[in-house]
């Protein structure tokens, strides 16, 4: 099947309130396009450099979400196209986010990353640690972000009970947050769920599915 054939039959049994998301990364721009031309508006990329030479060459309606581990040190390159970072782990990202947000007068959409699978190596926020990051002065008093919801990713497992318990505790963290409303925080958005587990994540309460080789094949 065809890029546009396989985006075509994942979008008729997605329900209107998910996102989907084309995880286009280590792909060429002209799969991409072939997505964009299939009706596709919303690319993520796990590599700033990557994704910033595909915002360079594509159509400029395309929303760039950025899905891979963010360093600080990358994040002034994707400021000034960037429309959604997923994976925010830490108060010292968001921090520097928030700094070149400034320098470029934007206000920067982000989900902050909760651990919620078993494998020590996915990178994210505990209970604890997310609590005392919204908790915190410091985080209050960021004018250029603002925190639109949560992501997670499953362990990397073929036991569907697991998965669904570790997407069933996103969602009660996100529910129980999802009552806290500041300037800056207002969770709207829960990302969850990619080409293996997506049916899963949504029947779960995932807003947002992230879809890579279902769309593009295998890399």
């Amino acid at each position: 099947m065809t890029i546009a054939e396989n985006l075509n039959l994942i979008k008729q049994n997605l329900p209107d309130n998910v996102t989907l998301v084309a995880v286009s990364k280590t792909k060429p721009v002209a799969d991409l396009m072939e997505a964009y031309n299939a009706g596709q508006r919303v690319f993520g990329e796990n590599k700033i450099q990557e994704m910033t030479e595909k915002w360079q060459q594509m159509p400029k309606d395309i929303e760039w979400h950025m899905i891979g581990h963010v360093q600080s040190n990358k994040v002034k390159y994707m400021v000034p196209y960037v429309k959604l970072i997923h994976g925010v782990d830490s108060l010292k990202l968001l921090k520097e986010i928030n700094r070149q947000a400034v320098r470029w007068r934007k206000t920067i959409n982000c989900l902050l990353q909760i651990h919620i699978a078993e494998e020590e190596t996915k990178f994210g926020l505990n209970e604890k640690e997310l609590d005392e990051l919204l908790n915190s002065e410091e985080f209050k008093s960021f004018t250029n972000i603002k925190v639109v919801g949560l992501m997670g990713m499953s362990t990397f497992t073929d036991n569907q009970t697991q998965i669904k318990r570790e997407f069933n505790h996103l969602k009660a963290i996100f529910d129980t947050y999802k009552q806290l409303e500041t300037p800056n925080l207002k969770l709207e958005t829960l990302s969850m769920g990619m080409s293996g587990d997506y049916q899963l994540a949504i029947a779960c309460g995932s807003t947002m599915v992230r879809i890579g080789s279902s769309i593009f094949g295998s890399r």
